[in-house]
């Protein structure tokens, strides 16, 4: 199966669904990564895409799209939509993994607007838990305790961004274990990431 994770930024992805693309790749499935904008509001955007490249050479994945869009001023419409779903052709993806519509973060809510109707054809729409989600309550885990150190070396390979989550003494690290254990427990694993669905497809 080909996966595709759409993501606003550089490292986007790795926090809210690095774990989920482990588990594709170790069973053999193909993983694609877009990333939409340039980054540009937290470092030099050529930086962010080698930390990008790093990134998504330790989670296995296929390729990476920059779609080089400026950084917090994406917005959903129809040119934006219609560049998205040509990237969802490109890849023609069994499931897609994005951001959650309800967000503090403007780009966080445009791509997962923009997202909704350029994979309207995709069997599987799961939306993925940022640092700046609300009311986020999953209904699908995924089990990542094998995967963990793993996800946390692709969220390190983003080594400007490490140190920058505005909270006093909490590296993305920490705060991706810390998330990871809630989850799990939710989950009843160890470990786990969460997604709530706009379709889930169970083939049987």
């Amino acid at each position: 199966m080909r996966i595709l994770a759409i993501g606003a930024h550089p490292d986007d992805l790795e926090y809210g669904c690095g774990g989920a693309l482990l588990r594709h790749v170790q069973r053999g499935d193909q993983v694609h990564l877009a990333i939409v904008t340039d980054g540009s509001q937290g470092g030099d955007p050529e930086l962010r895409r080698q930390e990008q490249r790093e990134a998504a050479r330790i989670l296995g994945a296929a390729d990476v799209r920059f779609m080089a869009y400026p950084d917090t001023r994406f917005e959903c419409n129809r040119e934006t939509i219609a560049a998205i779903e040509g990237v969802v052709r490109g890849v023609d993806p069994g499931i897609v993994y994005t951001h959650y519509v309800d967000d503090t973060h403007q780009d966080h809510r445009q791509v997962a607007r923009a997202v909704v109707p350029a994979a309207r054809s995709v069997p599987s729409l799961l939306h993925f838990e940022g640092l700046s989600s609300n009311g986020f309550s999953p209904s699908v885990f995924v089990n990542v305790g094998r995967v963990l150190h793993q996800k946390l070396a692709a969220l390190e390979a983003h080594v400007s961004q490490v140190a920058r989550t505005n909270i006093e003494g909490m590296s993305i690290l920490d705060i991706s274990r810390a998330a990871t254990s809630f989850r799990g427990i939710q989950g009843r694993v160890r470990h786990a990431e969460g997604f709530v669905p706009s379709r889930y497809f169970i083939e049987l």
